[in-house]
């Protein structure tokens, strides 16, 4: 109404404009990240189940199209049973087995192209709108480049399942995972430097680094745990906290050369997973005492409460997956809440820093 009768100066209207644009670029971040959230939920049950292997080409196109007739299923069903896990888990699959499973692959990959779409037509308009500049835009570039990575690394995670092995490659899958959290971490971290002003709090450069740091440990753990899911690491050495009765297992680190253990042996696969779970938490812990002894009562204290609450709550849920041998609920919840740990982690990350520097 004041803008009708001209009491709003031009310079006010361009502000409030301004403001606008921000805050629609923040909720599209979040809502991209929320999607990749989910598109990581699925692709944890579709290698829990076993499916991601039943569609055996990649039609980036065309393959948006399940098949729509008996005969489209039976061809579908038919290039499956030319791959080896066919004929080493699934003998005896049904035509309706196939189906479930292919759903799953199916779902996933069309979520991903939903993801894709929901990216690619706003970051347009916001760039056409001069929305996307200065770090923001090399932000965005970033999360572009990885989005784009992220199907072809999925493709080539899938093709090491279709001749000589019976599932994909665990290096592979742990690359395809670490590639779609590195972009869910891009996008929150965009959104968070376009909250409103936070103003000065006197927060050393030590607590940036330290949240910096936890980022970085969690991702590293994700990838660990990525290998331990293509190594069905999990249905082994149910026990807690030693393995085998030792807190050091036999066979650790025992292939030649002793790196390749960390990729290809089991056991080493669970115990650095262990121990990284281990290193997450104290380091979670000791970041929120930091910051309760540095400025109780903060939003920095007050998030490092939560991040120290989450890790906890992460570290006994993957407990109970491991000592109920993996049930597929557990095991998804326990992916859910990595993931949601990470983001968390990211966003203390980048707000400690703007604190930091009073923005």
């Amino acid at each position: 109404m004041l803008d009708q009768v001209g009491l709003v100066l031009p310079g006010e209207r361009a502000v409030g404009q301004s403001a606008r644009s921000t805050q629609a670029v923040r909720l599209w971040l979040f809502a991209v990240a929320a999607l990749i959230f989910v598109m990581v939920i699925v692709g944890g049950a579709t290698r829990l189940t076993e499916s991601g292997l039943s569609i055996t080409e990649w039609k980036p196109v065309t393959g948006v199209i399940p098949p729509l007739s008996e005969g489209g299923w039976r061809a579908a069903f038919d290039s499956y049973k030319q791959i080896p896990q066919y004929a080493a888990l699934n003998p005896d699959m049904t035509l309706d087995g196939f189906k479930a499973i292919y759903a799953w692959e199916w779902g996933h990959r069309l979520l991903a192209r939903l993801i894709g779409v929901a990216f690619i037509l706003p970051a347009l308009w916001f760039w056409r709108r001069g929305a996307l500049t200065g770090a923001l835009g090399r932000q965005i570039l970033v999360a572009t480049g990885l989005l784009g990575l992220e199907p072809i690394v999925g493709w080539w995670m899938v093709s090491s399942g279709l001749a000589d092995r019976v599932e994909v490659a665990q290096d592979r899958l742990a690359l395809h995972l670490l590639i779609a959290a590195a972009t869910f971490a891009a996008l929150i971290y965009a959104a968070v430097g376009l909250g409103p002003p936070r103003g000065e709090q006197r927060i050393g450069a030590g607590f940036v680094a330290s949240a910096a740091a936890l980022s970085a440990l969690i991702f590293v753990q994700l990838g660990l745990g990525a290998l331990v899911a293509g190594l069905r690491a999990g249905l082994t050495d149910n026990t807690w906290p030693l393995m085998s009765g030792k807190f050091l297992p036999e066979g650790l680190f025992g292939l030649t050369p002793w790196p390749a253990s960390i990729v290809d042996d089991v056991t080493t696969a669970q115990f650095d997973h262990r121990l990284v779970a281990y290193l997450v938490v104290l380091f979670a812990l000791a970041q929120a005492y930091a910051a309760w002894r540095r400025a109780p009562g903060s939003p920095l204290a007050r998030r490092g409460a939560a991040l120290a609450a989450l890790a906890l709550l992460q570290a006994g849920l993957g407990i109970a997956t491991l000592l109920l041998v993996a049930p597929i609920g557990l095991a998804l919840a326990h992916q859910a809440l990595a993931l949601a740990l990470f983001g968390v982690a990211v966003a203390h990350w980048r707000a400690t820093g703007l604190e930091q520097a009073g923005r």
